[in-house]
């Protein structure tokens, strides 16, 4: 696997780096991705959201929408329902290769190699 410095990105210790940073620290905190995904396909209320979002509680949900409103990720529609901001819906559709990778490593296991055949 080539390094960062080999690809020609940033390293870690670089300023330019800070916004990936940003995102990561967001991002990474649980349930952060889970909100983006369940709310790519289009707006949903907080009750059908909560209810998709499985053993997130709603004390938990409703400071993660926070979260993704203050960094203008999600927005809450005047009929109290949530949908992505456009950097949001970026978000979303980046997620979908993590999707069909998901896919892939649960149903070949994690143990199979794609170029194994």
């Amino acid at each position: 696997m080539r390094s960062a410095r080999q690809q020609g990105t940033p390293r870690r210790e670089d300023p330019t780096a800070a916004p990936a940073h940003a995102a990561m620290e967001l991002l990474g905190q649980r349930w952060m991705l889970r909100v983006i995904w369940e709310l790519e396909p289009g707006p949903l209320g907080f009750l059908e959201l909560r209810r998709r979002m499985g053993n997130c509680s709603s004390s938990m949900l409703s400071v993660r929408l926070q979260a993704l409103q203050n960094a203008g990720l999600v927005v809450k529609r005047p009929d109290k329902s949530y949908e992505l901001a456009w950097p949001g819906t970026e978000l979303g559709r980046a997620l979908e290769p993590l999707w069909s990778w998901s896919q892939r490593w649960i149903a070949g296991g994690a143990d199979a190699d794609p170029g194994e055949s």
